[in-house]
């Protein structure tokens, strides 16, 4: 068994190897439940997901979630676009630490700076030429490697064109909504 980066580099190889030849197993449904609290507070659970069909059953999670007291919260909590940053963080780890075990990289140490811009007008409805959401997003990858900058260029490059949370925000992803109405016994 061949570990790197705490990655087994042979079983990532036999998972890439069998969705090549079985793409069914590589399609995954992931699912997530928020509910509010109260203010401002909510509470996202977070349990199975679907991969090729099959309902997956796993540890479940709770992500809790807050605005900042100047934003009328109490700050038990990050707020959304706080999270958004971190699931981009988290992302960008995997996809760093996995790419760079496939490529021989031994990573020593590995941490990302991620800054968002958002101007509230949107948010609010003041101004409608104010997006709702994050201006920019800046990321500052620090790598500690025994590699080249050719290798750390090419580390980045494939990390960033296969990050799914970086393809997600820089493409538009289709979204669909709709609006249940619950009311109690009537």
């Amino acid at each position: 068994m061949s570990v790197n980066n705490g990655v087994d580099v042979e079983q990532l190889g036999q998972a890439v190897e069998a969705i090549t030849e079985e793409p069914a197993i590589g399609r995954f449904q992931f699912r997530a439940e928020t509910e509010w609290t109260e203010g401002l507070q909510c509470v996202t659970t977070i349990d199975d997901f679907d991969q090729a069909g099959d309902r997956i059953h796993t540890q479940e999670f709770t992500i809790e979630g807050d605005e900042p007291e100047q934003i009328l919260g109490k700050r038990t909590a990050p707020n959304a676009v706080e999270l958004l940053l971190a699931a981009l963080g988290s992302c960008l780890s995997v996809g760093y630490v996995a790419n760079a075990a496939a490529m021989g990289i031994e990573l020593d140490d590995l941490r990302f700076e991620l800054e968002g811009d958002v101007d509230l007008r949107g948010f609010l409805g003041i101004s409608e030429d104010v997006r709702a959401g994050y201006k920019s997003v800046t990321c500052t990858t620090y790598i500690d490697a025994d590699t080249s900058a050719e290798e750390l260029a090419e580390l980045r490059d494939r990390v960033e064109a296969t990050s799914p949370l970086m393809d997600s925000i820089v493409n538009a992803v289709p979204l669909e909504t709709a609006v249940v109405a619950v009311r109690g016994d009537e």
